[in-house]
């Protein structure tokens, strides 16, 4: 495991403290949860970007075309 030491407005570390307190867990806990939340939203974005790519849309509305209205 490493160590990272980051620099964050009073406001914001304050507003952590209070989040992490509630949810009943370690101020570095919250922090790696968050950035681990992150991580997965832009890896997704980039999958699905990438598999759009790959779409063929003609493909698609003649499978659609065999949907009953």
């Amino acid at each position: 495991m490493s160590t990272l030491s980051v620099r964050l407005p009073d406001s914001l570390h304050e507003r952590i403290k209070k989040l992490s307190k509630k949810d009943k867990i370690s101020l570095n806990q919250f922090i790696a949860s968050a950035v681990t939340e992150k991580i997965t939203a832009l890896e997704t974005e980039a999958y699905l970007q990438e598999r759009a790519r790959k779409g063929d849309k003609k493909r698609y509305m003649k499978v659609l075309s065999k949907v009953r209205d």
